[in-house]
């Protein structure tokens, strides 16, 4: 029998992830979509709210960002349903993370992180059973991709010819105030040391053409440093084509663990 989900979202990265399901022996019963958006000719049907799903699924996957997580994540927590989500920024926000917990708690139902458009978060969390002196995150981008996000406040994004930071602090600020632009870092602090101590800097470059991602640590272990250079997603170059198939390889780890 195939693993039954619902997706939220409709976006890039759930279009990517929908494009695998069938070679993971994967059912979508429902898109959980904004209201207004149902619609009763689609298959599977898009709903609103979980509470209208047409049957109950094995698992719930969030594509669609930290106000989707933070509407339907604690709904499907509740209501005993697996959440799985690349939205990990969204657990920086205080409030919206102990909503989670209790839904949990309540539904006896697990969230999972998944990485998203980071690696090396293995090693990351294998130093963190020692002691960690430091942990840093860079995040660089093409000026264009810093559009709609709190840098437009601080930089001329059109007009810049060297690489300009307009932000630095830490995970936990740069995810409230970069809802849209740091799960990467709040990825690489919920494997480290936290949200509070680690360092992050973000950076509009225009001598790139893909987003960088460079993670820093040091400790008991050693020190190490690591670079990816990301590529965005064909149907949206602002969305990550690693953090769509960290979904896609979860789900198939998944499969694996309950013998599909």
């Amino acid at each position: 029998m195939d693993l039954r989900i619902a997706i939220i979202g409709h976006g890039a990265i759930a279009v990517h992830v929908r494009g695998k399901l069938a070679g993971l022996h994967v059912t979508e019963i429902a898109q959980i979509v904004r209201p207004g958006k149902e619609s009763g000719e689609d298959a599977p049907p898009r709903i609103s709210d979980l509470n209208d799903l047409p049957l109950h699924p094995d698992l719930v996957i969030d594509c669609g960002g930290h106000q989707a997580l933070a509407q339907h994540g604690p709904v499907a927590l509740a209501l005993g349903i697996d959440v799985m989500t690349v939205s990990l920024g969204a657990l920086a926000d205080r409030q919206v993370e102990q909503s989670l917990k209790d839904a949990a708690t309540k539904g006896g139902a697990r969230l999972h992180l998944v990485s998203g458009a980071i690696g090396g978060l293995d090693a990351l969390r294998g130093a963190s059973t020692g002691a960690i002196i430091e942990v840093s995150y860079i995040g660089r981008k093409p000026p264009g991709g810093w559009h709609g996000s709190p840098a437009e406040a601080v930089l001329d994004l059109d007009a810049l010819t060297e690489a300009a930071t307009h932000f630095s602090g830490t995970a936990r600020e740069a995810a409230l105030a970069y809802p849209k632009n740091a799960n990467v870092a709040a990825a690489v602090a919920l494997a480290g040391i936290g949200l509070d101590q680690t360092q992050v800097q973000l950076i509009a470059d225009p001598t790139v053409t893909e987003n960088l991602h460079e993670v820093t640590a040091k400790g008991d272990f050693g020190t190490f440093t690591f670079t990816i250079a990301g590529n965005g997603l064909p149907q949206n170059p602002r969305s990550s084509s690693l953090a769509a198939m960290s979904i896609v390889a979860a789900l198939a780890e998944r499969q694996k663990q309950i013998g599909f």
